[in-house]
């Protein structure tokens, strides 16, 4: 919730700052004389100074909540306690109470601190010692060096002077003390508004790993290695896809024969997510290369097919009625009017089908791969290696993005005349 807030506060602070500076030095352009911009998206362009803060602040957020040493300690969010602690607890035996001291040790979790000496004390309670690992909890048997142990009928009625019973907590410096059900104090360290780094490392300790595999590699295979075979397996199957997809969707769009056969399919299969095909695929072509490909084949082929009908469907009938009208022959009309006006439809699909690809080759790796980025993600969260997890994630929301952009450049090259008329 708090990192939610954080994020709502910066975006409509950068909205109100940007917005007043463009306001004070905005240029007179086209779209600036226009007197109605609601509704025209023409008139809506993407602010670029917008998308760049949007991305530092979630690197900021990053760091704030993991502690990164890139970050002035002031824009750190508290992070869990470290360091010695210690609280009182009384114990009741036959009707005498006596007080002792619980000294507690809180280290990092990846070095481990030495406990100090404890003095016994006087009376029937002893002083104990005990350390844990930040973000983590310990249970303290206190009575075990009691001259009075638990079985003989001694109990812990308060901590830090505070009575307790069993299921109740009291907070003490550095942390809290839950009473266990049968009447073991647990200590629980303040875990503070950090995030550990088994669930969410800091951006350092990501870039750190990522050098490190693409100098040394990841399974015998370099970093750019598992990635080539993952777009080699998406560009593949987008291919496969392509080549019978479109020619299916233009046959749907020209002949109510082909959109009578081929309509129930197309529409029972679109909706079907290609991970559910996974155990399909892998009866019946195995888990090799072909398998992988037949289903990215399969994630594409029925966007590809939309596509192409709802290109062919969307061409204007005054453009064809023109062409007819100028002596043109159907095959004419296809080269010159159907096709140019229908690829705009199909270079859309084509985006959605890469993106789907994509997403669907990581997911494809996890089953039954060697090399590959979703087979680096899967077996990085095996080990519990978080900050391999979250490299495969950005690199492959990374090349997504490249793909996108990449398919955005073809498409104004290709198809200079889309939203035209």
């Amino acid at each position: 919730m708090i990192p939610f807030l954080i994020y709502v506060a910066i975006f409509v602070a950068a909205y109100l700052i940007v917005t007043f500076v463009v306001q004070r030095s905005r240029i007179r352009d086209y779209t600036s004389l226009k007197t109605v911009t609601f509704g025209d998206e023409s008139a809506v362009r993407p602010n670029r100074v917008a998308g760049i803060i949007s991305i530092l602040t979630i690197f900021l957020l990053w760091g704030m909540f993991t502690g990164s040493s890139l970050l002035p300690s002031f824009l750190q969010m508290p992070g869990p306690y470290a360091g010695t602690t210690s609280f009182t607890y009384t114990a009741e035996a036959d009707g005498r109470t006596d007080d002792a001291t619980v000294t507690v040790v809180v280290h990092p979790r990846d070095a481990e601190a030495p406990l100090p000496e404890a003095e016994p004390g006087e009376g029937f309670a002893m002083n104990d010692v005990a350390r844990v690992a930040q973000w983590r909890t310990v249970l303290i048997n206190v009575s075990a060096n009691d001259e009075i142990k638990k079985a003989d009928g001694a109990r812990v009625i308060a901590i830090d002077g505070q009575p307790i019973a069993p299921g109740e907590t009291v907070a003490v410096h550095g942390g809290s003390v839950t009473l266990s059900d049968k009447g073991t104090p647990n200590f629980e360290p303040t875990r503070g508004w950090q995030m550990e780094p088994l669930y969410l490392p800091s951006p350092e300790a990501v870039v750190e790993r990522t050098i490190l595999i693409a100098n040394e590699g990841f399974r015998n295979t370099s970093l750019l290695g598992h990635l080539g075979w993952s777009l080699f397996r998406v560009v593949a199957g987008f291919i496969c896809g392509a080549l019978v997809g479109i020619p299916l969707g233009y046959a749907m769009g020209l002949s109510d024969w082909f959109r009578g056969w081929f309509d129930p399919i197309v529409e029972f299969m679109r909706p079907v997510p290609p991970l559910a095909l996974i155990p399909l695929v892998i009866i019946w072509a195995g888990i090799g290369e072909v398998g992988k490909i037949i289903l990215l084949f399969l994630a594409a082929l029925w966007i590809m097919a939309i596509a192409a009908r709802s290109g062919v469907s969307g061409v204007k009938i005054s453009k064809v009625h023109a062409a007819y009208s100028l002596g043109a022959s159907k095959w004419q009309i296809m080269r010159h009017v159907i096709i140019p006006n229908s690829l705009p439809e199909i270079f859309t699909g084509a985006r959605v089908a890469m993106g789907v690809c994509w997403g669907t080759v990581v997911a494809a790796e996890l089953v039954a791969a060697e090399k590959g980025a979703g087979m680096m993600i899967m077996v990085a969260s095996k080990f519990q290696n978080t900050d391999i997890v979250i490299m495969g994630i950005i690199l492959i929301g990374v090349i997504g993005f490249g793909i996108d952009l990449l398919m955005r450049w073809a498409e104004r090259l290709l198809v200079p005349w889309k939203g035209k008329g």
